[in-house]
């Protein structure tokens, strides 16, 4: 059995999330006067989102069965782990971002509308032969894994995943892109009819986000296909999303259609609609405070009280590299 060593991101065990809360969610209390990008990108959390927990309100049940449900759950990678604990499940799957099925976080039902079978995934661009493939010989291709990381919003609430998927360097290694390739664009599915949320012609549909090559090849960089050892439901990406641990969550995006290899840096979905607030990096630091509210501290879900943030959410050692004289650029939001 080879031996790990726990990765200097550990924290603390003290900061263990009660049991009893298991199942709970935290509602979305609206902040006034935000405007329209703030009407759709909610408030932090210290001020107020996660002030109150209720009683048990899951996901409704999804019929349809997921193809690769059999090979769940999956070892877990210790070189990706730490003893800050994870968090509950029902929390985790029932506070969620997902602007295709609303800008309020309790979309998880609404979410179930969305068909995962059949989905395939375009490999194209800068590639030496573009590919369409098949989302289940895709995953069962791959080799899989788990990692516990932390999960860091824009918005000041945080959470610690046991994400199952493949690293993203072995993608793009099946990709096969061409010398003169620099970034990865990435695109969600459009499905107004199943989507609400895409009805709203004020955004740029569909979803995009992008990563140059040289994070996206990042050993942490992670294309997830499950989650809490099972297939990961609609409402967190099904039925294959991305896993940036250092970067804000939107730039994890979810429910992946598309990756276009490019030598133009793309323009993400919310860089477009805010460019003074949301741009290509969005590296977490807490010394750089958003717009309109600190990023010093997050809360945790299911936490009673905020925790400070760390830079590159605490994987400084990991990918502070990939941004070496860069110090001139906005690398933080």
């Amino acid at each position: 059995m080879p031996t790990f060593t726990k990765p200097r991101w550990v924290l603390s065990e003290r900061e263990a999330t009660p049991e009893s809360i298991f199942y709970a969610r935290r509602t979305l209390i609206k902040s006034a006067g935000l405007g329209m990008i703030g009407a759709a990108v909610a408030a932090p959390a210290h001020a107020g989102l996660l002030d109150n927990i209720f009683g048990a309100d899951t996901p409704t049940a999804d019929s349809e069965v997921d193809p690769t449900a059999d090979l769940y759950p999956v070892p877990r990678n210790e070189a990706y782990t730490h003893t800050r604990p994870i968090t509950d499940e029902g929390l985790a799957t029932t506070y969620n971002n997902f602007y295709e099925f609303g800008s309020h976080k309790r979309i998880y039902n609404a979410a179930q509308k969305l068909a995962i079978r059949p989905w395939s995934v375009i490999l194209d661009g800068m590639v030496e032969q573009e590919q369409t493939i098949d989302i289940d010989t895709l995953i069962r291709q791959m080799p899989l894994e788990e990692r516990v990381y932390r999960h860091r919003c824009v918005e000041a609430w945080s959470m610690v995943v046991p994400w199952t998927g493949f690293a993203m360097a072995d993608f793009v290694k099946l990709a096969r892109p061409t010398a003169g390739a620099k970034y990865v664009r990435m695109e969600t599915f459009e499905n107004p009819e199943v989507a609400s949320g895409q009805r709203q012609s004020w955004y740029p549909w569909p979803y995009v986000e992008g990563v140059t090559l040289e994070e996206a090849t990042n050993p942490l960089a992670f294309l997830v296909t499950g989650v809490y050892g099972k297939p990961v439901p609609e409402q967190n990406g099904a039925p294959l999303r991305l896993a940036l641990p250092w970067k804000y969550g939107f730039k994890s995006i979810k429910s992946l259609v598309r990756f276009t290899f490019t030598d133009q840096k793309p323009v993400s979905f919310w860089e477009e609609l805010a460019p003074t607030e949301y741009g290509f990096w969005a590296n977490v630091n807490p010394e750089v405070a958003h717009p309109r509210w600190s990023q010093a501290e997050e809360k945790p879900l299911g936490a009673d009280e905020e925790i400070p943030t760390q830079l590159y959410n605490g994987y400084a050692e990991e990918v502070a590299g990939l941004y070496k004289g860069m110090e001139g650029e906005r690398i933080y939001f």
